[in-house]
């Protein structure tokens, strides 16, 4: 397993849309371990989608701990996800591994319905809330080139430097 480089901003291949995988063996089983290894590498990310690291397939990892009033799925790999159903909105902070210098107010939809496959081609239904529904929200947006700068409440109003870590 290997560390992956990320991709930041303004990178222009960030923009770029992901194609379905077409076929689910152990050259992507490989390439799913060293995008973990690189989601586990940065501070705090909660997932990382395959264009981050230059590879323009629709594939993202997703791993949200349990929160106080939500569940969560835990580790997820999600193959060709696809949203089916969403409602409720609601703003909250995001930031992301590309865009390492900013967070931002972002609209997402507080539930979502989602259909994928996992890393051995089994399809997969999710329902999701809160955290991890925004997570998943944010993944996709990767693979269909856009960043969470893209959402943005107001450019003006809701983007925010990040603090400097103390040390």
């Amino acid at each position: 397993m290997a560390v992956l480089e990320l991709l930041t901003y303004p990178d222009p291949r960030l923009k770029q849309v992901a194609e379905p995988v077409a076929a689910i063996d152990d050259a992507l089983r490989a390439f799913l371990a060293d995008l973990e290894e690189t989601m586990r590498a940065g501070p705090g990310g909660v997932g990382i989608a395959a264009p981050q690291v230059g590879r323009f397939v629709r594939v993202a990892i997703v791993d949200v701990p349990p929160r106080k009033k939500s569940s969560s799925h835990g580790r997820l790999v999600l193959v060709n996800p696809e949203i089916t159903e969403w409602d409720g909105m609601a703003v909250g902070r995001e930031g992301c591994m590309s865009v390492p210098d900013y967070t931002g107010n972002v609209i997402r939809a507080q539930r979502i319905a989602l259909h994928a496959q996992d890393e051995h081609g089994t399809s997969r239904s999710f329902e999701m809330h809160g955290f991890e529904a925004r997570a998943v929200q944010h993944e996709i947006d990767h693979l269909d080139g856009f960043l969470f700068l893209d959402r943005l409440v107001s450019r003006r109003n809701d983007l925010f430097r990040r603090q400097a870590p103390p040390g």
